[in-house]
């Protein structure tokens, strides 16, 4: 049976072949059935380009079908159909914005330009406003392709149980002993890890406390110190240097060979005071520079509490060893008593005490008062100790009478400057003289003396 063609022509003979469409021409074959046409038909000069008689027929019939005649008057729209027309529906979920139109304005409004206008803020960034370039839908209203769950036998689920089974147990057995070997005071809630045959751990001190401590005022300091009641001072049986002091090396020997008997005198009495006990320094001062941290006058001796030094005017003693020996080593040992007291003093926190009294002071007289008291006290504390080691020290006869009479001319009265800061050559007699019979340092309490008495 022939193949149907939808587009051939049935007026047609059944053997020509020809289709209403001059474009497509079919073979038949002997047969009656159509075949296809071979390659070149439809190309420029092929036998598909060959207009035959049936195909020029056609092409006027055609023509003259498209002839429509007069137009005619359209007749009154049936009302019926004006009344059963209805708007289109609208999405009730579409809203003004991306893939849907913009609203309508409001009647009235002003229309906005479409040139000339421009958006507050700067341009945008490039990029942000770039078009999606993929192929195909960006999303998929089907949910993604999930894998298939896998399935496990029997015997694998039984042996992953039991691996992690063994896991927990062995964990947990883990667990305890380390717990075990934590000490109970890093870990209150583990047991002591101490064996029967190991010694007790020894028990923590108590923590340090801070205790506040009330400052002790200077007076009591300068009044009530504890030195005047540790009752007198004992021989060390030293000896005066055999040291001709003719020399600055010789000098500086002589006292350093008196500084061993001064400690050994002074040690124990600031020590009993309930004071800590530290040595002095001896050092030679010049007119060029002092050897100590601190400064003092030139061609005079003094005393330094910042580093506990007592610097000594070596180039008087040799002036005055030439003009007179004895008198020169009776002056040197008694300029190093004093400038020893001065270091008592430190230690036992009165120096401290008097020259911050001395720095209240509110005038000039008050402040001599509380240097003259200080100045004394050092005067008197050196007696103390020439007293003690009278004996050993060869003190007596007229090496006593030269410093009894050097005590009784020292003073105020005889700095070229005339300033009144150490004392009358009165008040210098009036606490050395009993000092040095006494030899304790209850003797040399002058911040509790009259003014007159510190003069």
């Amino acid at each position: 049976m022939p193949e149907e063609h939808p587009d051939t022509d049935p007026s047609a003979p059944a053997g020509t072949g020809e289709s209403a469409d001059p474009g497509r021409v079919a073979a038949v074959s002997s047969a009656g059935t159509t075949r296809s046409p071979k390659p070149g038909h439809f190309m420029p000069g092929g036998a598909g380009d060959i207009l035959t008689e049936g195909d020029r027929a056609r092409a006027a019939e055609r023509k003259q079908s498209l002839n429509l005649g007069k137009a005619r008057a359209l007749g009154p729209i049936d009302p019926t159909l004006r009344k059963t027309a209805r708007p289109l529906p609208m999405d009730p979920d579409a809203e003004p914005g991306f893939g849907a139109p913009p609203p309508a304005p409001l009647p009235g409004a002003p229309v906005t330009p479409l040139t000339g206008t421009r958006q507050a803020g700067g341009s945008r960034r490039v990029g942000w406003h770039s078009p999606y370039s993929g192929v195909g839908g960006q999303y998929s209203n089907e949910p993604l392709p999930t894998a298939p769950v896998r399935q496990h036998s029997k015997a694998v689920i039984a042996g992953l149980s039991a691996l992690t089974l063994l896991l927990l147990t062995g964990g947990t057995v883990a667990g305890f002993q380390l717990i075990n070997s934590y000490d109970s005071v890093d870990s209150p809630m583990a047991r002591p890890s101490i064996k029967k045959t190991e010694a007790p751990l020894p028990v923590p001190a108590d923590p340090t406390v801070t205790v506040t401590v009330t400052p002790v005022p200077d007076l009591d300091r300068l009044r009530k110190n504890k030195l005047y009641t540790v009752g007198k001072v004992a021989s060390v049986n030293c000896k005066e240097p055999a040291i001709k002091p003719n020399t600055q090396s010789a000098i500086l020997n002589y006292y350093k060979a008196l500084l061993p008997c001064l400690n050994k005198a002074w040690e124990p009495v600031v020590t009993k005071a309930g004071y800590e006990f530290v040595p002095p320094k001896i050092v030679l001062q010049s007119k060029q520079a002092p050897a100590s941290t601190c400064t003092g006058e030139a061609e005079t001796a003094y005393y330094c509490p910042a580093d506990h030094t007592i610097a000594i005017d070596w180039q008087d003693d040799l002036k005055n060893y030439k003009e007179d020996p004895l008198g020169a080593r009776v002056w040197m040992m008694d300029t190093m008593a004093h400038e020893y007291g001065h270091h008592v003093q430190e230690l036992t926190h009165i120096l401290n005490a008097a020259w911050s009294r001395k720095g209240w002071a509110k005038t000039q007289a008050e402040k001599l008062e509380w240097s003259r008291r200080t100045e004394l006290q050092a005067t008197c504390l050196g007696a103390v100790f020439l007293g003690a080691n009278k004996k050993s020290m060869g003190l007596a006869g007229e090496k006593l009478e030269m410093w009894e009479w050097q005590t009784q001319h020292s003073g105020d009265e005889y700095n070229p400057k005339k300033v009144r800061d150490h004392g009358s050559r009165k008040s210098q007699w009036l606490w050395a003289g009993p000092a040095f019979k006494s030899t304790a340092p209850a003797s040399c309490n002058t911040y509790t003396a009259a003014a007159k008495k510190v003069s």
